[in-house]
This record gives C-alpha cells, structure tokens and sequence, in this order.
C-alpha cells in the first residue's frame, strides 16, 4: 500500500496534478463512509443522499 501511495504522489508531482487530490480523498472519504454505515441503522438515510 505504501508502494501505491509513493508511486501516485510521484505522478502527481510529476505531472503536475495536484488538482486531482481532493477528487481522490472525496471519493475515498465516500468509499469509507459507504463502507461504516452499510451495515448500520443510519444506511436508508445515508443512501438517500446518493
């Protein structure tokens, strides 16, 4: 995993495109977010968002 993260840091810096950071650490936050509240009471609410 952190072979993954130094090699798309190195991407990013390279080709410049830090603009594409807040995309991956939203969508992850997301993943994360889908992932918890999946087995919880609060997923008909959460899922309504979507």
């Amino acid at each position: 995993m952190a072979e993954f993260l130094k090699d798309l840091w190195t991407f990013l810096k390279t080709r410049k495109k830090f603009w594409l950071l807040p995309v991956i650490i939203i969508l992850l936050l997301l993943g994360i977010l889908i992932v918890f509240a999946g087995g919880s009471a609060l997923a008909p609410f959460i899922y309504t968002l979507f």
